[in-house]
């Protein structure tokens, strides 16, 4: 496990309840009464969703279906790598059909796809998580995404029964920076936003700097004011700012993380 990532609910030690997470926790509190529902969870990298989520879940004793994808090479192509997520549920849903697969997920409070998904290499070297596929891949990955939807229109029918939490962070890079398009483009940002709740109940994942400081409190022994120039310096992005106070200032780089 990357340090002070959270990759599953057993990595969940330490947790600050924030806004964000009572808005968070008000979306998927009724799940076991509903089906059909996406919750999509955007936020900058470093602010947690995954460790939001996984609170959330253990709190209302969620049962969901979370998604590890264990592809083992990089260069996949993205039908191949459709396909390797299917057979992965199918194996271990004991499914012998599609059909089966969708009947056995609609048993789940919710599918997950979070940090075992797209970051599986950081739960086992031998597994290429999607975030390293997707770097790997660029612009071509686009077509992953595009068979998504195509699969989701199709089994519409099956898809009203199962509810569906994904976990995104969506990262360009320009003139040798990494910016997260869902917070770090001002207006662009916020327009994005404002299209993605027309397809999904969304929840951004963000922070007040005195939640950022009660945060990385919790984790790390840091003075506020060294805390306060951090949160000034990168943001309220809790992981990096922890990253940060434990590293050389010098060699620290939060675009890579």
């Amino acid at each position: 496990m990357g340090k002070y990532k959270i990759n599953s609910r057993s990595d969940n030690g330490v947790f600050v309840v924030t806004e964000s997470y009572k808005k968070l926790f008000n979306k998927l509190k009724s799940l076991k009464k509903s089906r059909g529902r996406i919750i999509h969870v955007i936020g900058a990298p470093g602010t947690g969703k995954s460790a939001n989520i996984y609170f959330a879940l253990d709190e209302l004793g969620l049962d969901v279906y979370d998604v590890e994808l264990r592809i083992k090479d990089v260069n996949m192509d993205s039908g191949d790598v459709f396909k390797e997520v299917y057979r992965e549920m199918k194996r271990d849903l004991g499914a012998g059909s599609k059909q089966e697969v969708y009947e056995g997920l609609s048993k789940f409070d919710a599918l997950l796809f979070a940090d075992r998904f797209h970051d599986s290499h950081l739960l086992d070297k031998k597994n290429i998580g999607f975030s390293v596929w997707t770097g790997q891949a660029g612009f071509k990955a686009t077509k992953f995404y595009l068979l998504c939807i195509i699969e989701y229109f199709k089994e519409r029918k099956m898809f009203k029964g199962i509810n569906i939490i994904l976990q995104t962070a969506w990262r360009v890079n320009f003139r040798g920076k990494k910016y997260d398009v869902f917070s770090d483009l001002g207006i662009i940002s916020r327009v994005i936003i404002v299209l993605l709740k027309i397809f999904f109940e969304v929840v951004v994942i963000s922070y007040s700097p005195l939640e950022t400081l009660k945060i990385v409190k919790k984790h790390v022994n840091a003075d506020d004011k060294l805390i306060e120039h951090y949160i000034d310096q990168y943001g309220s992005k809790p992981r990096i700012i922890c990253l940060a106070i434990e590293k050389d200032r010098t060699y620290f780089d939060p675009r890579e993380v």
